[in-house]
């Protein structure tokens, strides 16, 4: 498991990080019936992460806690939009748990916010999948590995990709993963324009655009990026550059539809430095690929923050 969610077990209960992600490219290949759209994507974990504190106690009632706090440094929207109640997805997957194990107890959530909500990294997620995890190490055997997994599904796409949280090729609605090793690390800035969006609105938006579906496997670009990926030499400036190519995203066109911004802040990315730009998930959340962490510390330097805008140095984690 990365270093970025290794976990600690104290007294108190569980400690441990849950990293937000970025899609390295997202194209939509299909869509079911139900209405679900079926994606393929390169998800990579990053430094950015929550930090979560999970304990446990047998009780005759169940009662789940959560305790939220905003780090200082987050964007300012951040504490406007974070469910504080039992519709946080960490308080859902604690109570996910224990209806499928069928006990009663008394958890207490403590999650301090640094990834922006509606921000398309994946942070509700992660945190879910980190209850989850922390769970299964307090009560361990109580749910096999599968059933884990069936929990994370039902919470939500992007669960149970944070259950492992490692680079993977992702596919479906989000519930096959397939790990990919030897994934370089990449320099990134992250830019959020301070106005979360809604994943059900983007696509709701994408499926309002005059715009066909990416055809599957052969018009996809990220059987291109992963081969470029894996096979990448030292040159992260060569990398950098030829990403910019691959990064596309099928949500961008709905996402800067309602939310403008998100352009302009790759704009602004290009203008600092940076040799490839993309937008993560369904946005707002932006980023840039730059050469390496010196040219990345470099370009957030010519970044002034406008408004509410939000900007972040950050790696991706093998």
């Amino acid at each position: 498991m990365p270093d970025s969610v290794m976990q600690q077990e104290s007294s108190d209960g569980i400690k441990l990080a849950a990293p937000a992600k970025v899609n390295l490219g997202l194209r939509i290949v299909g869509c079911r019936e139900d209405g679900y759209h079926l994606i393929e994507s390169l998800f990579a974990p990053i430094t950015l992460c929550d930090d979560l504190s999970v304990e446990y106690a047998p009780a005759k009632r169940t009662t789940v806690e959560l305790l939220v706090e905003i780090d200082p440094a987050a964007p300012a929207s951040l504490a406007e939009s974070v469910p504080t109640g039992p519709e946080n997805l960490a308080a859902r997957a604690a109570s996910s748990f224990l209806e499928a194990t069928g006990e009663t107890a008394a958890i207490r959530i403590r999650l301090h916010k640094r990834i922006p909500a509606g921000g398309g990294l994946g942070g509700g997620s992660s945190d879910a999948a980190a209850v989850l995890r922390a769970l299964a190490q307090l009560r361990p055997g109580r749910l096999s590995p599968e059933m884990l997994a069936q929990q994370a599904v039902a919470l939500g796409a992007d669960v149970p990709f944070f259950l492992v949280a490692q680079p993977a090729l992702v596919r479906g609605i989000g519930e096959k993963i397939q790990p990919i090793p030897g994934i370089p690390t990449l320099s990134l800035i992250l830019g959020h324009p301070g106005e979360p969006l809604s994943t059900p609105e983007v696509f709701r938006a994408w499926d309002a655009l005059p715009s066909a579906l990416t055809p599957s496997p052969a018009g996809s670009t990220m059987r291109a990026l992963l081969g470029l990926l894996t096979g990448a030499s030292a040159d992260a400036a060569g990398l950098a550059e030829v990403l910019g190519g691959l990064l596309e995203n099928d949500l961008e066109p709905a996402a800067v539809r309602l939310c403008p911004p998100v352009r302009r802040l790759q704009e602004d990315l290009s203008r600092a430095g940076a040799l490839a730009t993309g937008m993560s998930g369904s946005g707002a959340t932006v980023f840039g690929v730059f050469a390496d962490g010196s040219s990345a510390a470099a370009g957030l330097e010519q970044l002034a923050p406008r408004a509410r805008e939000w900007w972040h140095l950050a790696q991706t984690v093998a």
